[in-house]
């Protein structure tokens, strides 16, 4: 082994001082350190102290058993490898035992030769984890892009995209579910762009209502309305020589498409109450979730705006279209924002990982993002595992099993889905019709139908 890394700790838990001394000398051979606790409760007290990576520990401690030790050490940290070690030739209590979490149970007296074997089984897998994290993180390093984490098919092509355009767009329309990091993109076009030292303007469409967005768009002069005591440039002209990033611009009503079209047609902007124009030269990324060809089929939408806005066209797939991405998105979130919090949460259980591969993923990497944030806080140990995790991934297995005992209908599902994020989302309407892909009215009318529908069950009231 490598001389230079942290040899790894093994805490052996027994209050007979010669059993202590028979696995130190069993273990000498090994490049580990040896510690002893005579018993439980001076285990959990070095175990905090020491983070051993194996603990071996007696079945009969006085005062605790040395299963219920073990329920304790691992509900802390549940990387920690424990072996359970009994005189009890009782097959039930080594199914428990590794039911709850034991790596190993040995039979006393011990053959010397099988717990040596099964020590260095538990240090290869440790070294093993350790080169993975090291061999993650410089993954990362090198699918990292402006931001964005990615070595799917999809995302490399995305990337690609980005490098290509970037020196020459003039307009620029990001597709993609809300989520999925399409203002990474606007800000990685800018970021790669000839103007990157030039401005970069965000207007969220939807944020604005419809009085106030031509004023933030187009600026306005003094005595246009009530309360416009002096001239306002708008996002235009404060990013001239820039970029503006047009974030759903789907949302924009159509007189507002309207002046659009023109500061693509010819570069030129007016204030609201001025007749005069200003000229302004400036690149455009417009993004959106909708479909904005149905939009436009639908009459709400410009055609001439939309062909403008999509003469070249991003689309930034779903997480649950790049699930390759997720172990790394999970390392680089991890990261992130253990980091922030300062705390040394080194990874994330196997069972967690699991649980969150599992998942359907409907806000995408925002979604995973908030997960992570959430379970770097709330995790007690150097990882996370699924106490740790929001309580909708706790609770999957029940509602899955409960679900699989009958079939259902698609409205059935839909209705379940939809309480689902709601519940996920503590009943806003806004934040779960954003999630959903859809209008807030949208959900107004499902909750609508679904109160009055065969289930008979009324969802909960939440924000708007």
């Amino acid at each position: 082994m490598d001389s230079t890394r942290t040899r790894f700790q093994i805490l052996v838990v027994d209050p007979a001082p010669d059993a202590v001394e028979l696995l130190s000398k069993a273990l000498a051979s090994e490049d580990v350190s040896v510690s002893s606790a005579s018993s439980a409760e001076a285990a959990l007290e070095q175990t905090g102290r020491l983070r051993p990576q194996i603990i071996l520990a007696e079945h009969s401690l006085p005062g605790m058993s040395g299963l219920v030790l073990m329920d304790q050490v691992l509900a802390g940290d549940p990387g920690i490898d424990f072996i359970l070690l009994t005189s009890d030739k009782n097959e039930d209590l080594v199914v428990d035992a590794i039911r709850r979490g034991a790596s190993d149970c040995l039979l006393k007296p011990l053959d010397v030769a099988r717990l040596q074997e099964s020590i260095r089984k538990l240090l290869a897998q440790a070294e093993l984890r350790q080169k993975t994290a090291v061999l993650d993180h410089e993954l990362l390093d090198v699918y990292q892009f402006e931001g964005m984490v990615g070595r799917s098919p999809l995302m490399l092509e995305v990337f690609a995209k980005v490098r290509r355009i970037a020196p020459h767009f003039r307009t620029v329309l990001v597709t993609g579910a809300t989520g999925t990091g399409k203002e990474l993109v606007a800000h990685a076009l800018h970021r790669l762009s000839p103007v990157r030292i030039a401005p970069f303007a965000v207007c969220n469409c939807s944020a604005l209502v419809e009085t106030l967005l031509e004023s933030e768009l187009f600026g306005y002069v003094k005595g246009a309305f009530t309360g416009a005591n002096q001239d306002k440039r708008g996002i235009f002209e404060y990013a001239n020589g820039g970029t503006v990033f047009l974030d759903e611009i789907g949302e924009l009503p159509l007189p507002a498409q309207a002046k659009l079209l023109r500061v693509l047609q010819n570069n030129e902007v007016q204030r609201v109450g001025s007749p005069v124009t200003h000229k302004v030269e400036v690149r455009i990324i417009a993004a959106t979730h909708r479909d904005l060809r149905k939009m436009v089929a639908q009459g709400q939408f410009r055609e001439d705006l939309f062909y403008r806005l999509s003469v070249v066209e991003i689309s930034v797939p779903r997480l649950a279209q790049r699930r390759e991405d997720l172990p790394l998105l999970e390392r680089h979130f991890l990261e992130k924002y253990s980091r922030l919090y300062k705390k040394d949460v080194l990874g994330i259980t196997r069972r967690g990982q699991a649980r969150l591969a599992a998942h359907l993923w409907p806000g995408n990497v925002r979604e995973l993002e908030n997960v992570i944030s959430s379970s770097c806080i709330m995790a007690v140990g150097k990882v996370i595992d699924l106490q740790d995790l929001p309580e909708v991934f706790r609770a999957v297995a029940t509602e899955a099993s409960a679900e699989s005992e009958e079939l259902l209908s698609l409205d059935e599902l839909q209705r379940r889905h939809l309480l689902r994020v709601l519940n996920l989302v503590q009943g806003n309407k806004a934040r779960a019709a954003e999630i959903l892909g859809v209008g807030r009215n949208t959900i107004y009318q499902m909750l609508g139908r679904y109160r009055t529908g065969p289930s008979g069950h009324s969802p909960q009231k939440g924000n708007a």
